[in-house]
């Protein structure tokens, strides 16, 4: 598995290649995860998980407002489990402690109430209702090894209906909500795709819903964002998102990866690889702060591997 093309593609992992190959290759091909697990994107998981629990206890089940946020907030605090957060005094990862999220989602219930029923997730074509929308396609690209279609994956937190119209749900945590905040979500290629999945699946959606809430050090804070996506837009984000994967499949053959050596390097906090750029022999480097670990986007859990011999 280490040293492999990946079998399924989806956002970040695109993401990645965009910003960097070589980080690309580090992560995806090569495998190496940081041993400490980052808190940011843990929390940001549980907080997935409580929300998905109330609002299935909510729409799906019949169960009271009350009861189904308590329902999210034990699904929550089970997701978060003994994590402890790994920082400075200063960091802000010590705002996202499992108090702390559970706290934030009795915010985002404050602030989006389920019974208010402002945004109320459809009725899909299986018969469940539109929360957390998962899909795995086929592309025309096949794998350069086994010569089977690569798949492209995804997972909203759902389709709901809104505004008077039909729209991608998703939710992100941050630390931080500033002006510049909801401005990123309008082509970004993760909502492109997702809308794409949905019209593969009979779904007109109009475009996407954010919903961010942001852990403060002495309280919480949310902004909501509406973006459109024609399907001009739509089947642009797919064509070129083909291009990507033929160039990423050119340098996997070729055994060339470029090293952006740019904004990618320092972006949101740095890269977790810089360190180990400027070295001749990286592996040296890298086996001391960082371990094989496969993951997979389609069930969203990693696995530890064992390092080649």
């Amino acid at each position: 598995m280490i040293g492999k093309f990946p079998e399924v593609l989806d956002s970040s992992i695109l993401a990645e290649f965009k910003a960097c190959p070589m980080k690309f290759k580090l992560t995806y091909i090569d495998q190496w995860k940081p041993r400490a697990p980052s808190t940011h994107l843990h929390a940001g998981a549980a907080f997935a998980r409580g929300l998905e629990v109330a609002r299935r206890a909510f729409y799906e089940q019949n169960i009271d407002a009350e009861n189904s946020y308590a329902l999210g907030g034990q699904a929550l605090m089970q997701a978060y489990g003994d994590h402890v957060p790994q920082g400075g005094p200063k960091s802000s990862v010590h705002n996202k402690t499992a108090i702390r999220m559970l706290g934030g989602l009795e915010f985002y219930f404050e602030k989006y109430p389920l019974n208010h029923q402002t945004a109320y997730p459809i009725l899909m074509p299986g018969g469940k209702r539109g929360i957390e929308f998962q899909f795995v396609h086929p592309l025309p690209i096949l794998h350069p090894d086994t010569g089977i279609p690569l798949q492209y994956c995804g997972r909203a937190d759902g389709i709901f209906q809104f505004a008077g119209g039909t729209y991608i749900f998703d939710d992100k945590t941050a630390s931080q909500l500033g002006d510049t905040w909801a401005a990123q979500w309008k082509l970004r290629a993760q909502f492109s795709g997702y809308c794409w999945a949905a019209r593969e699946a009979g779904i007109k959606v109009d475009g996407v819903v954010v919903r961010g809430i942001s852990f403060l050090k002495n309280g919480y804070g949310t902004v909501e964002d509406i973006s459109f996506r024609s399907d001009y837009m739509i089947s642009t984000w797919y064509t070129e998102m083909l291009d990507w994967i033929d160039r990423m499949i050119h340098c996997y053959k070729t055994n060339r990866w470029q090293h952006t050596f740019d904004h990618a390097c320092s972006d949101f906090g740095g890269c977790g690889y810089q360190d180990s750029c400027d070295m001749e022999d990286q592996v040296a480097w890298l086996e001391r702060s960082h371990e094989h670990r496969h993951w997979d986007p389609i069930t969203r859990q990693e696995t530890l591997l064992e390092a080649p011999k």
